[in-house]
């Protein structure tokens, strides 16, 4: 099962980092997400997460985020926190 947790707001291509604002639900280290969008359709697991250079272990609504990811993302791609 997916639930949407929020959105790319941005893509850093030389650190592979995504940018991404919590809009529903927590995100923990752990987690699985599922990174969706026109061209991007990948899963991952949530390895490491930055809230302004500092590490965390978890996020709320409200919160932007940096996530390392294993591909290509790109803005207003939407992540999805899998759950069983």
């Amino acid at each position: 099962m997916e639930k949407e947790i929020g959105k790319v707001e941005d893509y850093f291509a030389h650190v592979e980092v995504v940018a991404i604002r919590i809009t529903n639900g927590t995100l923990k280290l752990g987690d699985t997400i599922h990174i969706k969008g026109v061209t991007t359709d990948f899963t991952q697991t949530v390895e490491s997460m930055e809230i302004e250079h500092e590490k965390v272990e978890k996020a709320k609504v409200g919160d932007s985020i940096g996530i390392k990811v294993k591909e290509k993302v790109r803005r207003h791609d939407r992540i999805y926190k899998v759950t069983e």
